[in-house]
């Protein structure tokens, strides 16, 4: 019987910067603040505590007054209701995940996002009873890259809101979604599963206005009964909040002098994001464009709006949700509104909070724990079977597919189809030939290395040869396993990137999410096989 998970670092699926994180090397330790373990959250809490709590509650307060503004017009659980009020006290704390608007939460990784920020409140709250974690939902309602968000896939099928957008997408008008819904309504089928997942999109997206609101909705039904909080950072009272932090940045660029430094730091690794001069967009109606510094002059990109000094800081006084921080400041904006111990995302979102760290000190906040989300690969009792039957173990599921080829070919063999040891033989017997040739004019020695490299590379070619000659006897198996491996990794792809909840949940219903919740543990370091 196959184990039921495979570590991170042994996946294949993730940069050499997560895997040295994971692996607590030495070289990354400066660029976070403390280790993803249930022990470390006790000095967590206590630095988080004295750097949110220190202005008199003033923060929770604005916080809570916002939530409550925000769901105003949602009917929620008593869990997140008491989430939200617990919010007030100086005792409670956040755990959050962030994620964009995607189309009915896009890939399958959503889920697992969502359930991670979950289970590790709950598990948290096993640890240390005396204080209260909330999971948070960030919404990444200012982003303005549409397309990415504006589809899923369903069973292979592209399913895709054809419309324009140039500005925050939490603000765009859900109108046009009902061709979607159609196009959705005729792949899912008459189920009681169907029926309940077309109900869901037409109350998410038909009945709402825009993409926030929309979003929030879906998310709220799909997790409310776990205490979910759903927080849009597109807010006045927010921003007002991070109106000094904006300052700093309008005035000393320090987010771009500090991740540049950290970005120099790590350049043994692949950089996932640069820091602008400055870090901020300006929004305007429909428009979300960057804010340049030029001879002293502020501008907005790519449209004839500018400001002095002194008009940008009066501009940012009177209307603080006009300015919208990008990904270099977004996660200060996060962490200064809320009283957060963990930042909980992929590997990408990972890598470059790592290049953070710096310009948090400088701004005096905290600096959250990271914690790779869970990954999963949700499989059925019938290709459980299939794996067991074809001699699989969950690791070969995730090799490469010609190395998959080659390893299982060498095992189904009779006889050993690797020629290392005649190679050594014949190198041995070379050494020889080396030997009578350093006696003798040195025009041999080269014919003898000539014959030596024609020889050894004979041999690679018959060991190449007999290998496709075993794959011929062995076909109709591997082709099984191909077939099998392709059902659970999509294109070769991670299914979690690719898959929307919606296939697990026609065929499931709500044991798919009860599964997800139960099996997914925050802060294990493995990639889980589910079976359902």
């Amino acid at each position: 019987m196959p184990i039921d998970c495979i570590s991170y670092q042994k996946s294949g699926f993730f940069s050499k910067l997560i895997v040295d994180y994971l692996d607590e090397k030495s070289v990354i330790i400066p660029f976070y603040n403390r280790f993803p373990k249930i022990e470390n959250f006790k000095d967590q809490i206590e630095e988080k505590g004295f750097n949110y709590n220190c202005n008199d509650n003033k923060k929770r307060q604005i916080l809570v007054s916002e939530l409550e503004k925000q769901y105003s017009n949602f009917e929620i659980s008593d869990a997140t209701k008491n989430n939200i009020k617990l919010l007030t006290n100086s005792n409670t704390f956040t755990i959050t995940t962030g994620h964009q608007l995607n189309l009915f939460t896009g890939p399958l990784y959503f889920i697992y996002k969502i359930v991670t920020t979950i289970n590790l409140c709950k598990q948290l709250k096993k640890e240390y009873p005396k204080q209260n974690f909330v999971p948070i939902y960030w919404m990444a309602t200012e982003d303005h890259d549409f397309e990415e968000i504006n589809y899923f896939n369903f069973k292979n099928e592209k399913i895709q809101w054809q419309n324009e957008s140039l500005g925050p997408v939490g603000r765009l008008s859900t109108k046009g979604l009902k061709n979607v819904l159609l196009e959705f309504s005729s792949e899912v089928g008459g189920s009681e599963n169907a029926t309940y997942l077309i109900d869901l999109f037409e109350k998410s997206y038909l009945d709402h206005s825009n993409l926030a609101d929309a979003t929030r909705f879906l998310a709220n039904e799909l997790f409310k009964e776990e205490g979910l909080v759903i927080l849009d950072g597109d807010s006045i009272a927010l921003k007002k909040l991070f109106i000094p932090y904006i300052k700093e940045e309008l005035l000393h660029q320090t987010s771009f002098k500090k991740v540049s430094e950290t970005s120099d730091k790590l350049s043994d690794y692949k950089i996932q994001v640069n820091p602008r001069e400055i870090n901020l967009f300006y929004i305007e109606n429909t428009l979300r464009e960057r804010i340049i510094l030029e001879n002293g002059i502020y501008k907005v990109n790519n449209t004839s709006i500018t400001f002095t000094e002194s008009e940008i800081f009066l501009e940012l006084e009177n209307h603080p949700e006009k300015f919208s921080p990008n990904v270099i400041l977004r996660p200060l904006y996060q962490e200064v509104i809320l009283p957060n111990l963990c930042y909980i995302g992929g590997g990408g979102e990972l890598a470059y909070w790592l290049e953070l760290k710096s310009n948090f000190d400088a701004n005096k906040v905290t600096f959250p724990i990271l914690l790779l989300r869970n990954s999963a690969v949700t499989i059925t009792y019938k290709q459980k079977e299939k794996i067991n039957k074809l001699e699989l173990s969950y690791a070969d599921l995730f090799t490469y597919q010609q190395e998959l080829l080659d390893k299982k070919t060498k095992e189904f063999s009779k006889f050993s189809v690797d020629f290392t040891e005649q190679k050594k033989a014949l190198k041995k017997q070379f050494e020889a030939l080396f030997e009578i040739a350093s006696q003798t004019d040195k025009s041999f020695t080269g014919a003898v290395k000539a014959q030596e490299i024609k020889q050894i590379r004979g041999l690679e070619n018959l060991e190449k040869r007999l290998l496709r000659a075993e794959k011929r006897i062995y076909n109709d198996r591997l082709m099984r396993i191909l077939a099998l491996q392709n059902e659970i990794f999509p294109n070769q792809s991670l299914q979690e990137r690719r898959a929307n909840f919606s296939e697990f949940y026609l065929e499931f219903g709500n044991d798919f999410l009860n599964k997800i919740l139960s099996e997914l543990k925050p802060l294990d370091q493995e990639f889980k096989i589910i079976t359902l």
